[in-house]
């Protein structure tokens, strides 16, 4: 993992949170995560609750933090539960994690009343400053790469456009992103239609589903858009199969340890495997959201005004660069 501390100790010192200070008061801060159940991801992406509440963790660790952990189990009436415990065990802030536009009122609701104050993470609680992704921007970045692959490597070459993952039950930042890709590769490619491969929430389906695409289209060339990172993976076993490593190219959404690898052997982005069809992935960061948003607490804390939204930083991750922002810490 990259250090936080030239970031931390920044907004620190700004926030004149300094040791001296730190040892004069520790904050309680409460953080209302928004599920945790085993095997729920979160977002359309594939990290799950763990990932974001030890993010928190690690870096509560470095910082004058007494951290209170909830998980709302991605339940509304839990969510409530959650926030009427944070309020009645004082906490100075709350950063709360909830989908439900209307649970999320009656919480900030609560939270004003109890004169407490609160960071909403990744949906909007209203009245209080927002941290979380881009999700347009981050399909655009995504677009972008599609189509400059194909001017660069398939220059005057009639392409397809393939969009696969979760598309029937898409929420808000599904849509956004299948906007951001559309518009991100029609800055080079202004004609190009994305043909829908719906995997329902079930990315192993990104297999059979692009196998008979690709049966249908022999000889033509694909830029294909994974929602997923693990639908990428499945779509390249697809295309491995089908001995179509040729003609196509993914980008894939999120950044997960399916593609990253984390501290195993099986890491699909990486340096030695240039010659993959998976070109990169959008990073969200989701198992860092702990080093970005608890500074961003203590700021408002100690008085200083946040942005009503602070968005995450969103980079497309290569071969190239994967291990600058994911180092190979097994091999350290």
């Amino acid at each position: 993992m990259l250090s936080r501390r030239p970031l931390l100790a920044g907004l620190l010192a700004s926030a004149n949170l300094g040791p001296a200070r730190a040892e004069a008061r520790r904050w309680r801060i409460g953080f209302a995560n928004l599920d945790e159940t085993a095997g729920v991801t979160l977002e359309g992406l594939g990290f799950t609750g763990a990932d974001v509440r030890r993010s928190f963790e690690l870096a509560a660790r470095t910082l004058p933090i007494e951290l209170i952990c909830f998980d709302n189990v991605g339940s509304p009436t839990r969510a409530v539960a959650n926030a009427d415990a944070a309020i009645g065990a004082h906490v100075d802030l709350l950063i709360e994690y909830n989908a439900d536009p209307d649970t999320n009122a009656e919480i900030a609701h609560r939270l004003t009343a109890a004169g407490i104050p609160a960071v909403a993470l990744v949906h909007p609680l209203p009245g209080f400053p927002l941290y979380g992704p881009d999700n347009r921007g981050a399909g655009r970045i995504a677009g972008r790469a599609l189509g400059t692959f194909a001017q660069e490597t398939w220059p005057g070459e009639a392409v397809l456009g393939v969009l696969i993952g979760d598309l029937a039950d898409a929420g808000p930042a599904v849509t956004d992103r299948v906007q951001g890709i559309t518009e991100g590769v029609h800055e080079t490619l202004p004609t190009l239609a994305f043909a829908p491969l719906d995997t329902g929430g079930h990315s192993v389906r990104a297999d059979a589903l692009l196998a008979k695409f690709l049966r249908a289209q022999p000889g033509r060339r694909l830029l294909i858009a994974a929602l997923d990172d693990l639908a990428a993976l499945y779509a390249k076993n697809a295309i491995e199969m089908q001995r179509r490593q040729s003609d196509c190219i993914i980008v894939s959404q999120g950044l997960d340890r399916n593609i990253h690898g984390g501290a195993s052997e099986k890491k699909e982005l990486d340096p030695s495997n240039r010659g993959s069809v998976v070109l990169g992935s959008v990073a969200y960061f989701m198992d860092r959201y702990g080093y970005e948003v608890l500074p961003l607490a203590l700021l408002l804390l100690s008085g200083k005004p946040l942005p009503a939204r602070t968005t995450t930083r969103h980079v497309l991750v290569t071969a190239a660069n994967v291990f600058r922002e994911y180092p190979p810490i097994d091999m350290n």
